[in-house]
Formats: C-alpha cells, sequence, structure tokens
C-alpha cells in the first residue's frame, strides 16, 4: 500500500530529482501511521534504490546483477557461527583498524539489495542482516566506546552506513532496536558543525556537507525535527553565524574560491575528490529536503550552484576529472580520473533535478557531453541504479544539447592551478606554494607522490587512458613531466608533503590570464630539502605551450633534471620518436644522448622544439609495479597483482651541483610530423630573455608577448630590438593585440607588493575598459600602469585600449 505523502511534498519542484517518486517506493507501512518523517525516509529509499524501476528494462540489468552479484557474496561470507569475533573473516575487528566500518558497509549493500525493485537475493537476510547489525553495536560501535585510529571512520563512514541500512532495512527494525542503534550516531555525531574526537575543530568543506547529511538521516530516522533542523542549518554554519558556511566563499583554508579554486584539507587542490563530495551531498541534501518544513533556502546556495561551472567543468574532459585536484586519491586503484568524473556528473545530474533555471538546462547540457564523449568507459557500465534512471532520461531528452567546450585557459591562483584547454588537447600544471602543499600522503596513502605539485604538467589528447592505465604504480616517479628535480632517490612517503616553499624566500607562484583565451604562469621551486631551486615559466598559446627554466641549482652532489616528457605507452605501445628528424630505435632498454639538439616527435603526441639547445636524454623503459606499493590504506589498499606499462622519456640533464642552469623547450601538442619539422625552422615564437630577472617569449601567431618577472626588470623586443617591457617588482604580465585594440592583463604571484607598476613602449589610444585596480598614468607613445594588487592575491587585472 502506498504511503500517505504530503501536499507540500508532492507539489514541491524539488521532489522531482530522480526518475521515481517516493509514491513508487514499496512499503508495508500502514497509511495511518505516515508523517513527513515517513515520506522523507521514502523519498531516501527512492533516491538510493532508483524505486520502481522496470526489471525488465535492459539498461538496468548489469547494475542489478552486479548490486545482487555483490550483495550475495558478502551474505554468502558472512560469519553466523556463535562466538564470532568478526563479521567476515577478512575484517577483523581490532581496536584502531576502521574494519567496522567496512563492515557496516558491506550490511548496507546486502540491505539496499534487498530493498531495490528487481533484485534478489537467495534466502531471505533479515535475521543475518539484524544480527550482524546488533552484533556490530555490541562489539565495535556504541556510544560506550572512545574513538580510536582514524577519525573519519567513526564519525562519516560508519555512521552513513549504519543511517543507510536503518532506512533500506526499516522494516525490519523494532523500536527499541533503532533507539539502540541511534545512540552510537549520537555519540560520535553529534553536532554536524564539530568534529567529536576535537571538540574545538570546526568541521570545513566537504566533511561538513558529510556531516550534515548524517545528522538530516539521523532526524528522518529518530523522526527528530531538531536533528534534522541542525543539519540544514550546519550547511549554512548558522551557529557561528556563517564562519564556516559551504553556502560561503572563503578567502583561506577549505572551500570554494572565487576564482574557483576548492581546497580541502587547509592547503590541497581537492575539487576532483572532496569537491566531489561536497558537490554530491549537497546535491543529495536538496533532492531529499526539498520542499519539506526544512527545505534548504539560504540565498547564498549559488556559490555551490556556481560551482559546477567554475570549479568542476575546467576540469573535467570529455568525462574525466584531470587527477591534478584529486590529492592522494590519485593512489586509489579503485579510482581514477574517469570514475571521479564519473561522480562529477552523478552529483551534476542529481543536481539539475532540484534547481531552478538556467543552472537546470546548463547542468543538463554539461552532463551530457561528459556522458557522452567518455571514450574509455562507458558511464553506464559503473553507474548504480538510480544514476541509471537519470542518465537515460537525459540522453533521451532531445531538448538537452551536450555543451560545447571552448577553448579557455584558466588561472586558478588560490589553489595554484592552471588549466589550458584548446581544441583536441588540454594541459594542465600543479604548482606548490607557502600556501598551498605539494603533495598530500597519509593512512598509507600515496606513498611516492613526491613531485606532483612541483610544477607537474599533464597533456591530455586523444588518448584518454593516459593517466588512468596504472599510470601512478608504475611510472617513475621521480620523473613527473614538467618537474625539475635532484636524482637522488627518495624513500616512500618520506617528509616533503607540506607547503612548497619557505619563509627565507620570495613565494612567487601563479600567473596572469590573458581574458580567458591564453595566459602565463611561473613557480619559484624551492624543492623539499632545499637543495634545487629554479625559476620555471610556462607560457599558454594557441597552439603551444612554452616552458622556461632559469637559475637552476642544486647542492646535494647529485644530477639536477628537468622531465620534458614521460609518456605512458600502455602495456604494448612503441609510438615513434624521432630527434632532429633521425628516428630513433623503438627497442625497450633503448637510450641515447643528444647534445644541443633542436626538435624531437613522439607519434601520437606532438612536437618539442628546443630553441636553447641543452643535454637531453631519451630512453624506452618498461617499468612494473603494483598498486599496494603506492597505496597500503585500510579501506583503500591496492592489489598486489603486478602491471608493466612501457614509457618514452625525454629529460633535459643539467650536470651535477648546477649553479646557474636553464632550458627552453616548445610543447606542440596534436602537431604532426610534418608540422613539427616546419615548425622547427621557424616556430613564430621568441625567446625574449630567460633570466632569473625575467622570462619572456613573443608569438607572433598569436600576437601576444608573455613575460614573468621575478623582480624589478626589463624585457626588451617585444615590437622591435629596443621595444620594452618595464616592471617596478615582481610581476606577471601579457600584452596582445586583439583586432583594433591593445590587451593588457598583470598579476603579482609573490604577494609582496601593494602596487606594480608597468611600463610598456607601445603606442595606446584611449581607454576601452579596466578593472577598478588599474590606474592610467600615461598614454601615448609610451603606456604607464600603475596596478594595485596589494588585495587580490595573484588575481589577474585587465586593461583595454584603442591601437594608437
Amino acid at each position: 500500500m502506498p504511503p500517505f505523502i504530503s501536499r507540500r511534498l508532492v507539489l514541491q519542484a524539488g521532489l522531482a530529482t530522480c526518475a521515481v517518486s517516493a509514491t513508487e517506493v514499496r512499503t508495508t507501512r500502514p497509511a495511518a501511521a505516515a508523517d513527513e518523517f515517513d515520506a522523507l525516509r521514502d523519498r531516501w529509499l527512492a533516491m538510493s534504490t532508483g524505486g520502481a524501476i522496470d526489471p525488465s528494462d535492459s539498461g538496468y540489468a548489469g547494475a542489478l546483477a552486479q548490486l545482487m552479484s555483490e550483495a550475495q557474496s558478502q551474505l554468502d561470507s558472512l560469519i553466523t557461527t556463535p562466538g564470532r569475533t568478526a563479521l567476515w573473516p577478512d575484517l577483523p575487528l581490532s581496536p584502531a583498524s576502521g574494519n567496522f566500518s567496512i563492515s557496516y558497509t558491506r550490511l548496507r549493500t546486502i540491505a539496499l539489495a534487498r530493498a531495490t525493485h528487481g533484485a534478489g537475493l537467495a534466502g531471505d537476510p533479515a535475521d543475518r542482516l539484524i544480527g550482524a547489525l546488533d552484533f556490530l553495536y555490541e562489539r565495535a560501535y556504541n556510544e560506550r566506546l572512545p574513538e580510536t585510529g582514524n577519525w573519519w571512520f567513526w564519525e562519516i563512514g560508519a555512521p552513513k552506513a549504519l543511517l543507510d541500512t536503518c532506512v533500506f532495512a526499516h522494516d525490519l527494525l523494532t523500536p527499541d532496536r533503532l533507539t539502540t542503534y541511534l545512540r552510537a550516531v549520537d555519540r560520535f555525531v553529534p553536532d554536524p558543525n564539530r568534529r567529536t574526537s576535537s571538540s574545538t575543530l570546526r568541521e570545513t568543506g566537504a566533511n561538513r556537507v558529510d556531516k550534515s547529511l548524517i545528522v538530516a538521516l539521523r532526524g528522518i530516522v529518530g523522526k527528530s525535527a531538531g536533528k534534522v533542523a541542525a543539519a540544514r542549518d550546519a550547511l549554512s554554519d548558522v551557529a557561528e553565524a556563517g564562519r564556516n558556511s559551504v553556502f560561503k566563499y572563503v578567502t583561506s583554508g577549505d572551500g570554494f574560491y572565487r576564482d574557483g579554486s576548492f581546497v580541502q584539507h587547509g592547503n590541497l587542490a581537492y575539487v576532483g575528490t572532496y569537491g566531489n563530495v561536497a558537490l554530491g551531498g549537497v546535491a543529495n541534501l536538496f533532492a531529499l529536503l526539498g520542499g519539506s518544513t526544512w527545505d534548504i533556502t539560504d540565498p547564498n546556495r549559488t556559490v555551490i550552484l556556481d560551482a559546477v561551472e567554475a570549479s568542476f567543468a575546467p576540469f573535467m574532459i570529455d568525462g574525466l576529472m584531470m587527477d591534478c585536484v584529486s590529492g592522494r586519491a590519485i593512489s586509489r586503484e579503485r579510482a581514477g580520473d574517469h570514475r571521479h568524473g564519473h561522480s562529477t556528473t552523478s552529483s551534476v545530474l542529481l543536481l539539475a533535478g532540484g534547481v531552478a533555471e538556467p543552472y537546470a538546462t546548463r547542468y543538463r547540457a554539461l552532463a551530457k557531453r561528459w556522458i557522452t564523449h567518455d571514450r574509455l568507459e562507458d558511464y553506464l557500465t559503473g553507474a548504480s541504479i538510480p544514476e541509471i534512471s537519470r542518465v537515460k532520461a537525459v540522453l533521451a531528452d532531445r531538448a538537452v544539447v551536450a555543451a560545447a567546450e571552448a577553448p579557455a585557459h584558466f588561472q586558478f591562483h588560490n589553489q595554484d592551478r592552471v588549466v589550458h584547454r584548446r581544441d583536441g588537447w588540454a594541459f594542465a600544471i600543479a604548482m606548490s606554494s607557502r600556501r598551498m602543499a605539494r603533495y598530500e600522503w597519509g593512512n598509507g596513502e600515496n606513498l611516492r607522490g613526491w613531485y606532483v605539485g612541483d610544477g607537474m604538467t599533464y597533456l591530455y589528447n586523444d588518448d584518454h587512458a593516459q593517466y588512468y592505465d596504472a599510470f601512478w604504480p608504475t611510472v617513475d616517479a621521480q620523473r613527473m613531466p614538467g618537474t625539475t628535480v635532484s636524482s637522488k632517490p627518495r624513500l616512500p612517503h618520506g617528509f616533503g608533503g607540506g607547503t612548497g616553499t619557505i619563509a627565507a624566500y620570495a613565494d612567487w607562484v601563479g600567473g596572469a590570464s590573458y581574458f580567458g583565451t591564453a595566459g602565463a604562469a611561473g613557480m619559484h621551486l624551492i624543492n623539499h630539502d632545499r637543495t634545487v631551486q629554479a625559476r620555471k615559466s610556462w607560457f599558454c598559446l594557441s597552439d603551444a605551450v612554452v616552458a622556461l627554466g632559469a637559475g637552476i641549482s642544486g647542492t646535494d652532489g647529485h644530477t639536477v633534471e628537468t622531465v620534458v616528457e614521460n609518456r605512458n605507452l600502455h602495456a604494448d605501445g612503441s609510438a615513434a620518436l624521432l630527434v632532429n628528424g633521425s628516428r630513433q630505435p623503438s627497442d625497450l632498454g633503448w637510450s641515447a644522448t643528444f647534445e644541443e639538439p633542436r626538435w624531437a616527435y613522439v607519434e601520437g603526441v606532438g612536437g618539442y622544439l628546443f630553441p636553447a639547445g641543452g643535454r637531453l636524454l631519451a630512453d624506452r623503459a618498461e617499468r612494473t609495479g603494483s598498486w599496494r606499493d603506492i597505496n597500503t590504506g585500510n579501506d583503500t589498499a591496492g592489489s598486489t597483482t603486478p602491471h608493466t606499462r612501457r614509457y618514452l622519456t625525454l629529460v633535459f640533464d643539467h650536470g651535477t651541483n648546477p649553479a646557474d642552469a636553464g632550458y627552453a623547450y616548445i610543447l606542440l601538442p596534436g602537431a604532426s610530423l610534418r608540422r613539427t619539422a616546419e615548425l622547427a625552422v621557424d616556430s613564430g615564437i621568441r625567446l625574449l630573455a630567460n633570466t632569473s630577472i625575467v622570462q619572456a617569449v613573443r608569438s607572433a601567431r598569436d600576437h601576444l608577448v608573455l613575460a614573468n618577472f621575478w623582480a624589478a626588470g626589463q624585457v626588451h623586443g617585444i615590437a622591435g630590438d629596443a621595444d620594452t617591457i618595464t616592471a617596478s617588482g615582481p610581476a606577471s604580465v601579457v600584452v596582445g593585440r586583439h583586432g583594433s585594440a591593445l590587451r593588457i592583463a598583470v598579476s603579482e604571484p609573490s604577494r609582496s607588493q601593494q602596487t606594480v607598476r608597468i611600463t610598456v613602449d607601445v603606442r595606446v589610444g584611449q581607454l576601452l575598459s579596466a578593472d577598478d585596480t588599474v590606474t592610467v598614468v600615461a598614454t601615448g607613445n609610451q603606456l604607464v600602469l600603475d596596478v594595485t594588487v596589494g588585495a587580490s592575491r595573484g588575481a589577474t587585472h585587465s586593461a583595454t585600449f584603442s591601437r594608437g
């Protein structure tokens, strides 16, 4: 018999968050007993199971089979003998292991299969399910126990799985039993605003969202209006006047920033994982509470709604989420860029069902593109039943047109990330600073992530498996593309996972975005033990990326190298390599040294120009590793299965203990062999400077001059041999001709000045537009600008003039 649903719930548009309504959920509860809590519980059940799906629809066959197989396997291996000390042989309940949380997750799977229409289990699991819940309460998770080990298992992992199980198996739970289980939840998650294990710590970002969802479910299951209200209010942090609201732009620490950055754990770029958790949690809460007494009405919720396009979409490449914003999760075998991308897609589609226009249409358009353009891993293959329902709807809706991906340049100055997107390829840079950490390792995860924040570059093209196909366990982790490193061996995890520079040095990390189409980026690299320094710049153009290095020094007695490329050729790849037009051997184990090379070409990747020569090492190697080598975490440990992949590496050798070395190379993503050879003769790009004071280039094709000033200085030759750009202090500057206008973009990445003066030897006419931080001091034959940068945190300031 269908439950009674209040008119307010039925009429609210937010109810349409999944392909089914709460009225379609199977239930044995008498209609007379229903209330708003029952309606919300039924809604969560529908959102989790897909509701009354048609099990004969072939679109659900795979997901149903997977759910039933997993649940049956867990049920069959469940220990039921008297005197048991654990529920599964592989999950002993040692005090600090976290296995109790994983046990709850397995029970959740069994309960989900039991509640899902069209699923079936061999034998009614009711008695075994209740017995297992009672066992965990008595032995592992109750109000009398202290927290041990990782707080997350106690305050997020276990209570979320337990509450889901209480919803899915609600018909099996007596009121007394339910009250007993909820006492444990109240013990470890009494307040969504605070960390129970550390009462002075306020929850932020994804953790706050997680706890809000947990407390909302606890309130619904236990019929506590106060708990549901507390959950809703925690999103806005009503308790502390919005201090840690997830609907608020932050200026430091965890959360969403106005430039699109998302930070978690204080100093890590994390939109790909924790950002996904925050987005998914908010989407679920919007869907769950929409139209109820506890509807989320905070007008600032647009911070989350705008983040879909500002924070998530720039890092999404045809359905995959770039690894440079996924932190230590890159070491998880069951994760990966495509699965993180699928998580983003799922959350965006769920959110689209409960928000107003124009967001809903834009979200569906984005999701449709990501789903239809993922050529490596079909979204539907690993989707859950409710996710399949939403995807089927958007794919069938001809009114939804997949979003186009236009070329764009993104400078995320609050998380030290840069994304440069062009037709057919994308390029990302992951940097670190006094504000942003190099990498994160902990809980046995990411044991070899040493250099992912030291200027690692990611080149995305048609090879959607580049970083997904066992890249992280097999790559030489001391030779990450884009980095300048010592060859001194590193130990797993080790030290140096903190912020990238120390107070004794200038903290120049960032760059300038030229009207969202091109940009300059740079990083004053000071490595983890202070033995290597370098000034590193990247200038992102329409068909190329110029990488410059200057002032490179090393003091640890080892060779210093700059890694131009370290390409995953997969299990059997043999991509051709040509250097200076000569084809090189494709034999594994081959290596060679090229003195003063001019150019190289890698089949399927593109070209590489070396305008300043250098000493280039090239090799082909086969490397073997397992996911366990880089992740031994309790609930994320990788398998010991060996994976073997082939790599092609190009490296500049700067020698042992260099004092003032440099490098220059130009990436030509997607360029053909013929085009690479042509550009090696005349690239249209001129290197104007490559010193510890200034690095600069001029692109004739893009009509741009891009310069990074590490200190006050000048760069000559911006138009004629004597023309100059002068900066009064550290700055990143891009000057360009756009039709009949001249544009200039300026940032101050060191964040050490209040005002920077930029002087350009160029004739301009009237000012057409400018940020209010830009003061025009002089025009005519020379343009002089004073840019107020003191409060901008490295953001770009722009102005446009008519040409004189």
